[in-house]
């Protein structure tokens, strides 16, 4: 039984919102760190909850406030989510990449991207479609990283299909199993036990992108990687660090 505890957690409200365009949901929150944060790339989450518009950012901030407080710059993007018009999604994470970390304050100026489930798909598609330059490395948490894979097995009824708008072979431009290989290091942490994206969805990305590295986590579901409360969470910290410190 997965534990879902973590989105519905009460935690710290975001020191800041930055608006990156006109639409309601093309916001970002932000988690200004302490002086540690100086010398680290700025964090950015992107949310999961299979593009759906039932989940929103706000499921993030236990995670966001624990980064915050282990020494990160931390910000938590939001995204229009539209079924069906996926290219409304990958438009603003790409926008929200361009503008926002400029505008926030201390880190070194790069970026490291952290998307979970859907937010995962989505942080790999960026690195592989639209990468900036300040893009040190992406970690993946248990991502929807093979689209095709995701719909055959018709994940959470159905999803890949709601947000393309059709089957995931008709869209192969926004599959990152199907897209090149980032030029930046992408980690994928999955958890051994997760019952909501399979992780052989994991390993199919690790197939086709070899240079991927994978860190399974024993016995960890699927919101456990993004739980500061969970086993799981060490490893997260542990990994964010080998883009800086």
């Amino acid at each position: 039984m997965e534990d879902r505890s973590v989105l519905t957690r009460p935690a710290p409200a975001p020191d800041l919102t930055l608006r990156y365009g006109p639409a309601a949901d093309q916001v970002a929150d932000a988690w200004p760190g302490d002086g540690r944060a100086a010398h680290r790339p700025l964090a950015v989450l992107v949310h999961g909850g299979f593009w759906r518009p039932d989940y929103d950012r706000t499921h993030a901030r236990p995670m966001a406030g624990a980064l915050r407080d282990a020494g990160w710059t931390v910000l938590s993007v939001e995204y229009r989510r539209c079924p069906g018009q996926p290219d409304l999604m990958t438009a603003d994470v790409a926008a929200a990449l361009a503008a926002l970390p400029a505008l926030l304050t201390p880190h070194n100026g790069s970026v490291v991207l952290l998307g979970h489930s859907a937010g995962g798909h989505l942080a790999l598609w960026s690195a592989a479609a639209a990468p900036t330059p300040a893009l040190a490395g992406v970690i993946a948490l248990a991502p929807v990283a093979d689209l095709a894979l995701a719909d055959q097995l018709r994940l959470d009824n159905g999803a890949v299909a709601d947000f393309l708008g059709g089957p995931a072979e008709e869209r192969p431009d926004l599959d990152p199993v199907r897209l090149d290989t980032p030029s930046v290091p992408v980690v994928i942490v999955h958890g051994s036990e997760d019952e909501v994206v399979p992780p052989k969805l994991a390993d199919s990305y690790l197939a086709a992108h070899p240079a991927t590295r994978l860190e399974r986590v024993a016995g960890a579901g699927h919101f456990a990687l993004i739980d500061p409360l969970s086993a799981a969470w060490p490893v997260l910290l542990a990994t964010l660090a080998t883009f800086g410190d």
